[in-house]
């Protein structure tokens, strides 16, 4: 009996200790599963949940914070990112910028989820329409996604101006379609060589984008840059006025007026598309430039390695006029909406006026302009990839 009392002891404590578990734990045996079964059950309730909280936010209105979560890819692990925008593999030491993600001020924004956009896209065509920028904005989108899905390279043009990709697991088409100003449009050349000078047809769409347009489920259109040049304006045979032209009897209209009647004649052909039933047309706004000490061509340089607060922005600048007219109009062509089309706006602008260290700056591979800097395009990684969690949040109030 002597060596049967530790036994009974232990025994003793054991059992107080398990009776006291099943009397206090409200469910203890209940089976806890896995945290990835049942996940496409789980998708539409979290789908539904987001949608919930992002309906009830102002995704467009925050501030950076640090999150030293870094980017969901690198530049080394991505390989559709354009060498022109590959910041790190040209030199770029600092990675700071990579350290910030967007908090709106009620709510949060969630982090980008391949899985869930692609099932929210899959079997649709999505095309980003417009320059340099837009394609920047879909280079960042193909890195995000090709996180979940291998994107095929199905079509590219002689000029690499249009491509195509298509990810087979989702049957989903992304495109960038390549135009400077929506409506038609032509270089004046003199003597054989380039001008500079643009004539516009504001009452003509250009075909590039114009011509399948009724093959699109989601367009996400973007413009502006090309219009800081000298413009004439045209409607029919007339010429309504010009931009930076200073000529004798040709009204100056300025920028905001050309900007404001392409996207107005984007939009409305959008609308009058019979063929294009149900199209969400998203409008990204305008995205600033950081050049300080001049412009792309004096010198002008961005070199700065963190966010601006938001005190900073400027509300009388610009970059903020032209977002202000392009949200005006996507409001318009909204209210107007035909056939079960819908519009909304992607609107970037307050985000990225804060974000002066995302250029690629010297750090792009300029062979051929030696000198200049790019601090209107944005590095992959960097905060452009912001762009796609907005979008991801707004695609989910749309389901």
């Amino acid at each position: 009996m002597g060596r049967l009392a530790p036994f009974l002891l232990f025994f003793l404590v054991l059992t107080t200790i398990f009776s006291l578990f099943i009397l206090y734990s409200p469910n203890p045996f209940k089976f806890i599963p896995h945290k990835h079964v049942h996940d496409h059950q789980k998708l539409p309730r979290l789908i539904n949940s987001q949608k919930e909280e992002l309906e009830d936010c102002d995704l467009f209105k925050g501030q950076w914070i640090p999150d030293l979560k870094g980017s969901q890819y690198t530049n080394s692990s991505c390989v559709t990112i354009p060498n022109s925008k590959n910041c790190l593999r040209h030199g770029r030491k600092d990675r700071d910028f990579l350290n910030w993600r967007w908090k709106p001020n009620k709510c949060d924004l969630p982090r980008f989820d391949s899985k869930a956009f692609l099932e929210i896209v899959r079997g649709k065509t999505m095309a980003f329409v417009g320059d340099s920028v837009a394609r920047n904005h879909m280079e960042s989108l193909l890195c995000l996604l090709s996180q979940e899905d291998i994107p095929v390279d199905a079509y590219k043009d002689n000029e690499d101006r249009n491509r195509i990709w298509h990810f087979p697991a989702y049957d989903f088409t992304l495109k960038i379609i390549w135009t400077k100003f929506f409506v038609a449009g032509e270089e004046r050349m003199i003597n054989g060589s380039s001008s500079g000078i643009y004539d516009l047809h504001l009452d003509r769409i250009d075909n590039n984008w114009g011509r399948d347009l009724h093959t699109l489920d989601y367009i996400i259109i973007s413009n502006g840059h090309w219009f800081f040049r000298p413009i004439h304006l045209h409607i029919g045979s007339n010429v309504v006025g010009c931009v930076y032209c200073n000529e004798p009897n040709i009204t100056d209209r300025g920028i905001n007026f050309a900007v404001t009647m392409a996207f107005r004649a984007a939009l409305s052909h959008i609308n009058q598309c019979r063929k294009c039933k149900g199209m969400v047309t998203l409008l990204r706004t305008f995205s600033p430039s950081h050049f300080e000490n001049g412009s792309w061509d004096t010198g002008g340089s961005c070199n700065r390695t963190a966010p601006f607060r938001k005190e900073k922005i400027d509300f009388t600048s610009r970059e903020w006029e032209l977002r202000n007219l392009q949200v005006e109009e996507i409001e318009k062509a909204n209210r107007r909406g035909r056939q079960g089309k819908r519009f909304k706006v992607l609107d970037i602008t307050r985000t990225m006026l804060m974000r002066p260290d995302g250029h690629p700056g010297a750090f792009w591979g300029n062979k051929w302009m030696k000198g200049y800097n790019d601090c209107v395009h944005w590095c992959l990684p960097g905060p452009i990839d912001v762009w796609n969690d907005l979008l991801l949040g707004v695609l989910r109030t749309l389901q």
